[in-house]
């Protein structure tokens, strides 16, 4: 994307506010729930199959992978974080825990009584776990895309610099417009420079909604850096005996794999699969390559193989 496009992008960030009329324009579907109205897209029927996107990408993130499910016979759910593309932003904590209560409330309303076969990109690794530690008996397997959550991470400058009260806020308010905006399809590298430039779009497109970077710094603050709560999400998640796929890039810089050796410490039956050459947000740059993965992982669920 050029500088001249950004910049135009950039124009409408954090300009309008999220209103009824606005969700009546977009795509999708939403619910009002306990926590917060949330933006969500239901598809296929089959077996029932949860996306959780990460940090600050809504839930197109998951275009590839949900069309790949829906179309191999799976019902296929995705949604929008509180905070994130066109779900609310509420007045709260951004928690591990909120998130968590917020996939409660969605899917006891969507599948009720249904066990499901849960996803996690990012920060949704740390969601997921999270949920499955506070609400066993829910998931019916879960697969782990680049999560977020290893008590061995080692936050760079930045995500340091943010936690600090006061002028951390400050620079993040400053910044994380176009620091968010620019960087989110960075570790895009098997995608046409046409595809990048769509995903920014529509990533610009949710960010022009108010109450989205102070959101997102709450969330770094209260649920990505918060990696010793998460981790023993993860352990409690391990101990329920569900089956675990993790899959990570060897060349991922946001959340680098050497975290991968203490996901197969805590969860002793993960089955971990290294994409070489792949960065962060391979489910997206990669979608085919997730899918020929993840597809046969369900089908050795379902069958009890």
């Amino acid at each position: 994307m050029t500088k001249e496009a950004l910049a135009k992008l950039l124009e409408t960030a954090q300009t309008k506010d999220l209103t009824d009329t606005e969700r009546a324009k977009a795509p999708g579907s939403f619910i009002d729930l306990p926590c917060g109205n949330t933006h969500y897209e239901l598809a296929g029927a089959g077996t029932p199959c949860v996306l959780v996107h990460g940090y600050a990408t809504p839930y197109f993130i998951y275009d590839k992978l949900f069309q790949a499910l829906v179309e191999n016979g799976y019902r296929v759910l995705r949604y929008d974080l509180l905070g994130r593309g066109l779900s609310a932003r509420v007045d709260a904590v951004y928690s591990a825990d909120l998130f968590a209560r917020q996939l409660k409330e969605l899917t006891d309303a969507i599948f009720p009584g249904e066990a499901f076969h849960l996803f996690g990109t990012s920060m949704g690794g740390t969601v997921t776990a999270t949920f499955c530690a506070r609400y066993p008996g829910r998931a019916k397997s879960v697969t782990w895309l680049a999560p977020a959550g290893m008590d061995t991470f080692r936050p760079p400058f930045y995500m340091k610099l943010a936690n600090i009260r006061g002028i951390g806020g400050v620079v993040f308010r400053m910044i994380g417009e176009k620091t968010l905006l620019s960087k989110c399809a960075s570790e895009a590298t098997h995608v046409s420079q046409a595809e990048i430039d769509s995903f920014m779009e529509k990533f610009a497109y949710a960010l022009q909604y108010k109450g989205f970077v102070d959101c997102t710094l709450s969330s770094l603050r209260n649920t990505i850096l918060k990696t010793d709560d998460a981790t023993r999400c993860y352990i409690e998640t391990a101990k329920q005996g569900l089956p675990l796929l993790c899959i990570w890039g060897e060349e991922d810089k946001t959340m680098p794999i050497y975290q991968a050796a203490r996901m197969e410490a805590v969860c002793p039956q993960v089955k971990l699969v290294r994409f070489a050459g792949s960065g962060h947000i391979f489910v997206f740059d990669e979608g085919d390559r997730t899918a020929d993965v993840v597809l046969p992982f369900l089908k050795s669920v379902d069958a009890g193989t």
